[in-house]
């Protein structure tokens, strides 16, 4: 029932109450949470695949060191590659395939032109937890072929109007005004009487990043850099209580970053180790950005004739803007050969409907039952925006996907899990015609563009899933896990490269969808202050999808070969003393494509797809009430490939935060990378051979903030 005269649903103040007491007890102790990236709404501990919950508190730790999102996940999920330090995500995988990125349950990724942006569209500052499965799931539709990493969005808590500002300030270890960064954000959210508000609101400048020997680390002017950039991001959630079980709400979010345009890149070379840099110059064409606008509408009932029930609408409108170049996408036409300033930008619009219906108790509180419809459209296009002109048509998405999942508790100690979604996607692409040069099949990519027929090929699949969790004693549990995942290759890439006069769109046999096999098992310990989980898995395609590199181009290809990846993962975790805790977590990824279509893998993949071994050592400790540190580890271990020039040397990574609070607010602190240590990136060891793209990680950094609730 509603507590009296706050105006509060239950439901909402027993999450509050929970949420506060394990953060107040054990950030790491999650075993109440609901994964809410599940449909069936399991609970942490209790699935029959791996799930990873970054806590607010864990976040508030790695944020404190460092700016990067791709180096938050990276240092908290083993299996999840090292962060290029760099706006695109290209090459960074889970489990050697790529995540679904979710904000709330809405994909964030683009399944017709992944720009690897989608790790970019909303501000940490503004998220609760992170909820990973790692693997490859059918549960959200396609695109999780390695898992999915789901950014569930802060909510109002406890029963007032609350505010929160926070203040931090980033420099680089030589303090140059040109490496100096700053971030400002700003809450308000509260209850009142059936309605919930929540609107915040972040800014922030990024400085130029520095390497160990003091010198400016490379911009991708090509693909676009966090450095040198400021970003916003609003959101605005509003909520209604119908009664103690109804809730409908309203949510609109806006992020925007944006490059100051103010370096360029100075190539590099690697034969002698000489690593790209950057130079105080305007930037050619327009600014590099990311816009995009999400909104949600959703209906919750969470005892509609006993059933669970969910509802949620949800709209995307998203825009990636990539940098110019004067050697790329040259028109005779347009302009002369080599004079033309040309960029490109992605642009995807989304709608899309997910509705859920669980149905719990059944069987003698045996059987629970889950089933839903998932419908979306998106509609896409690259445009070259200097010069208006399309370099992958719009082309239009459409997917439907109903399913039935069920849980079973079969005894007290032994618990299946088991479904199947149906999926039909269906692409429509009018005819278009290629562009003037572009042309990655055939260099070199001199001739004009060719006429494409158009088409609207259809795919539909049946994925199955099935696991157990066998509870062996109050301590330790088995799990087990098989899941299919579905998947789109790079659309837009495989037709802008046609180059085949007359092609047709319906016959061309590459754009056939990506299905994954996933095999995990896996065992799980807690057994009073240590907690312990290690799972083997395995990921296979018949037909994957990895990105080559044409030498004649320097173009990346799409490729569709036969992939099988297998791997481990370990977590240890030791509360040795009150507010005392030490960490350790340790992947192992690697896998094979078939390069010569005999249905057998034969050769190592690469870079693009595999991350290194990764080791993470952490050490939080909370000394007195007002007063916590945080120290963590990080090792990336030396890996060969097939390509001498690709070899991977590894490097060691260490970082501090210190947090300690004040009579009003709390003081935190950060350096990241602490020791100097001078490296280069895993992407740019052993992704690319590209001089223009041969750049260095951050050197020593240092962090400093205040956070005031009020």
């Amino acid at each position: 029932m509603r507590p009296p005269r706050l105006g509060l649903p239950a439901a909402l103040l027993s999450l509050t109450m929970t949420t506060v007491a394990m953060a107040q007890n054990d950030p790491h102790k999650l075993d109440a949470v609901t994964v809410t990236a599940s449909r069936s709404q399991e609970k942490v501990g209790e699935t029959p695949q791996k799930v990873t919950i970054i806590t607010r508190q864990q976040l508030d730790e790695q944020l404190a060191i460092t700016g990067d999102q791709a180096q938050v996940l990276s240092n908290l999920i083993p299996s999840f590659s090292p962060s290029r330090q760099k706006l695109s995500g290209a090459g960074q995988t889970l489990r050697g395939r790529a995540p679904l990125y979710m904000v709330d349950g809405i994909p964030q990724s683009n399944p017709l032109r992944p720009g690897s942006r989608d790790g970019y569209t909303l501000d940490l500052s503004l998220v609760e937890r992170i909820e990973v499965i790692h693997g490859a799931t059918a549960e959200h539709g396609l695109g999780a072929t390695g898992g999915i990493i789901n950014f569930v969005t802060r909510r109002p808590q406890g029963t007032q109007t609350r505010q929160h500002a926070g203040a931090m300030l980033t420099s680089p270890d030589d303090f140059d005004s040109d490496g100096l960064g700053y971030k400002l954000n700003y809450r308000l959210e509260g209850l009142h009487d059936n309605w919930d508000f929540l609107a915040g609101v972040t800014y922030q400048s990024r400085g130029m990043f520095y390497d160990a020997d003091g010198k400016t680390i490379g911009v991708d002017n090509a693909q676009g850099d966090i450095m040198d950039s400021q970003s916003h991001d609003v959101m605005v959630k509003v909520g209604y209580w119908i009664d103690d079980n109804q809730n409908v709400e309203l949510s609109i979010n806006r992020f925007f970053l944006e490059s100051n345009h103010d370096y360029q890149e100075v190539p590099g070379d690697r034969d002698i180790g000489i690593p790209t840099t950057s130079r105080k110059a305007a930037g050619l064409g327009d600014p590099v950005n990311n816009d995009v606008w999400t909104s949600s509408l959703s209906y919750k009932n969470m005892n509609f004739l006993g059933n669970n029930i969910q509802a949620r609408l949800y709209t995307q409108r998203f825009r990636a803007r990539y940098g110019a170049d004067t050697t790329y996408l040259q028109d005779p036409n347009i302009a002369p050969t080599g004079t033309l300033v040309e960029q490109s930008q992605n642009e995807s619009d989304k709608v899309g409907a997910k509705f859920t219906l669980i149905r719990d108790g059944l069987l003698d509180d045996r059987l629970k039952l889950t089933t839903g419809l998932d419908l979306l459209q998106d509609e896409t296009r690259q445009r070259l925006i200097q010069t208006d002109r399309d370099w992958v048509p719009e082309t239009q998405f459409r997917n439907i996907a109903p399913f039935l999942q069920a849980q079973y508790k079969a005894t007290d100690r032994i618990t299946i899990h088991g479904g199947a979604r149906y999926e039909y996607a269906k692409l429509n692409v009018d005819d278009f015609t290629t562009i003037y040069q572009y042309n990655a099949t055939n260099p070199p990519a001199s001739k004009p563009g060719v006429a494409v027929e158009g088409g609207n090929p259809s795919f539909d699949d049946t994925l199955y899933n099935a696991g157990v969790t066998f509870q062996i004693t109050e301590a330790v549990q088995l799990f087990a896990n098989y899941s299919e995942g579905f998947g789109m290759p790079d659309v837009g890439r495989v037709l802008r490269a046609i180059s085949v006069p007359g092609q047709s769109v319906d016959t061309f046999l590459d754009l056939r969808p990506i299905v994954t096999d996933n095999k995990e098992a896996g065992i799980r310990v807690v057994q009073g202050p240590v907690d312990f989980e290690a799972s083997y898995f395995r990921s296979d395609a018949d037909l994957g999808s990895r990105l080559s590199e044409n030498p004649a181009t320097g173009v990346f290809e799409v490729q569709r070969q036969k992939t099988e990846i297998h791997g481990a993962e370990a977590s240890l975790g030791w509360a040795f003393r009150e507010g005392h805790r030490l960490g350790a977590s340790y992947a192992h990824v690697s896998g094979k494509y078939d390069s010569d279509d005999d249905n057998h893998v034969d050769t190592r993949m690469g870079a693009r797809d595999i991350p290194p071994d990764h080791l993470t050592l952490s050490w939080q400790a909370r000394w007195t009430d007002r007063f916590s540190t945080y120290l963590q580890g990080t090792r990336y271990f030396s890996l060969d490939f097939n390509d001498p020039e690709k070899k991977f040397d590894g490097y060691n990574l260490f970082d501090l935060s210190l947090a300690y609070r004040l009579p009003k607010g709390q003081l935190n602190a950060g350096i990241e990378n602490f020791l100097d240590q001078d490296y280069f990136t895993y992407f740019s060891q052993s992704a690319t051979t590209r001089s223009d793209q041969y750049f260095k990680g951050r050197g020593r950094v240092f962090t400093i903030g205040y956070n005031l609730d009020f």
